[in-house]
């Protein structure tokens, strides 16, 4: 499933086409996405000026004039593709056409992606978006406000660090890196993850999600950036998806093995958990 980076890197691209510009003509092809789509999306598209996007979490909400705007979630597997080519791809199910001639499509082949239309001024009222919580590049993910939303939490810090009520948008690659960063051990009950440790995590996250948009998202399953280019944040992973590779952090013994034995894989909740044991506490 496309996290944060990849999200944003794809509300990047859509801006880059969208933005300012008046969409001539918009289909869709199918109304049983994950959710039912409304039926006024193509008639709302059709015509409308974009003003401008917006990412919470893991949804874009392309803000249209007259004061709606439209919410889209990848889901597992679903992109957007941007060109000039007329021909239609397979599993696509919504398309648009700027008045300059771009041609931008909704594809989603696990049909788990949604999209809806809301008022412009209830966004965060909508049912998928009040719950969450704090944007992690944003002003108010702090220290504080992390400690305090892990109080009395009994849970994994990875667990927690995925349930989008504590942070929106983190996902189970990025928060292994993050921890990996912040020294912390994904084990370590959430509770416990205050004062000190929270001060590391909090850069930890904002810096990893940073490197991770600022080299386009990784590149996993069907993602690709909406121009068709890769992302390739996954050549700069510390521990994700490394499992028995030396630990970049953990000095060489004899013979060239690293002090930890390498990094290890475990299973929490269902989803694979990379980390360094000797380093992480």
């Amino acid at each position: 499933m496309p996290e944060l980076p990849e999200v944003e890197t794809v509300m990047r691209g859509l801006a880059s086409r969208l933005e300012g510009r008046r969409i001539a003509r918009a289909e869709l092809a199918r109304a049983d996405l994950r959710w039912k789509v409304p039926q006024d999306l193509a008639p709302a598209l059709s015509g409308a000026h974009v003003l401008g996007f917006r990412r919470r979490a893991k949804y874009i909400l392309m803000r249209l004039a007259g004061g709606r705007s439209v919410l889209i979630h990848l889901g597992m597997s679903g992109r957007m593709r941007i060109g000039r080519d007329a021909e239609p791809a397979a599993h696509e199910h919504l398309v648009m056409w700027t008045d300059d001639g771009w041609r931008i499509g909704f594809i989603d082949p696990r049909r788990f992606g949604m999209l809806d239309l809301v008022a412009t001024e209830a966004e965060d009222a909508h049912r998928l978006l009040a719950g969450l919580g704090p944007e992690p590049l944003g002003n108010e993910f702090s220290e504080a406000a992390l400690s305090a939303a892990l109080a009395g939490r009994r849970t994994p810090i990875k667990a927690a660090l995925l349930d989008q009520r504590v942070v929106a948008g983190l996902g189970n690659i990025y928060v292994s890196e993050a921890l990996f960063r912040a020294r912390i051990s994904p084990k370590r009950i959430a509770a416990t993850v205050a004062g000190a440790r929270a001060a590391r995590l909090v850069p930890a996250i904002r810096e990893t999600l940073a490197e991770a948009i600022a080299a386009g998202g990784s590149s996993l399953r069907d993602y690709v950036q909406p121009h068709g280019e890769l992302g390739y944040f996954s050549h700069a992973w510390r521990v994700y998806g490394r499992e028995g590779e030396p630990c970049p952090e953990c000095p060489d013994l004899h013979g060239g093995a690293p002090a930890c034995g390498g990094v290890r894989r475990i299973v929490q909740a269902g989803r694979s958990t990379f980390h360094c044991p000797r380093l992480q506490r």
